[in-house]
């Protein structure tokens, strides 16, 4: 079973740096404590051929912290630390995470947005991309020590998936299906029982 076996303070971390901002608003001295951190790119994948959305089942320590469970079930994503273009970035997550090789002419762009105001500014790219099992060249699972499960959702079941909340899942991930489902002229999720 994952758990947590200790939490310690970081002295030299490597992929996020906290501060303290001083601050005046509306004439008075303020302060707020935050992280900084790298921006990063999520993707929703929509099989063509299985007609399911493909996400990934991952651990984040960070929501064990405060939940016990840390498996999140979220779009394939991942942080923007090299200096190459960024539909670049969102191939090479997709191979990584999911084993699908897509064209990055076939990436398109949604949207971007600051998903966690309240202790980082970064910024999450949101992209689009269709694939087959001609894309499909292996298993996925991440690189190095991640741990990705490939889930396949059924269109059918993905409204309703929304809003259980026994499936632990991000906004952006929300935010994906609905436009998702704004582009196809489907009725809003929200009216299902």
């Amino acid at each position: 079973m994952d758990k947590i076996d200790s939490i310690n303070e970081l002295k030299n971390p490597q992929f996020i740096k906290p501060i303290k901002i001083n601050y005046t608003q509306e004439g008075k001295q303020k302060r707020w404590e935050a992280i900084i951190s790298h921006d990063s790119v999520a993707v929703l994948l929509w099989h063509k051929e299985k007609n399911t959305f493909v996400l990934v089942k991952q651990l984040h320590p960070a929501v064990m912290h405060s939940n016990d469970d840390g498996y999140m079930y979220e779009l394939c994503a991942g942080i923007i630390d090299k200096n190459i273009p960024i539909k670049q970035i969102v191939k090479e997550e997709i191979l990584e995470e999911c084993g699908y090789d897509v064209a990055v002419e076939q990436i398109e762009y949604i949207t971007t947005f600051f998903p966690c105001v309240g202790t980082t500014g970064a910024k999450q790219s949101l992209f689009y991309a269709q694939i087959d099992e001609s894309m499909h060249t292996g298993k996925g699972g991440g690189i190095h020590d991640e741990a990705i499960e490939v889930i396949y959702l059924p269109l059918e079941e993905s409204k309703k998936f929304m809003f259980d909340e026994h499936y632990q899942k991000t906004p952006g991930m929300m935010m994906a299906f609905y436009w998702f489902f704004e582009k196809e002229g489907w009725s809003a999720p929200h009216s299902l029982k």
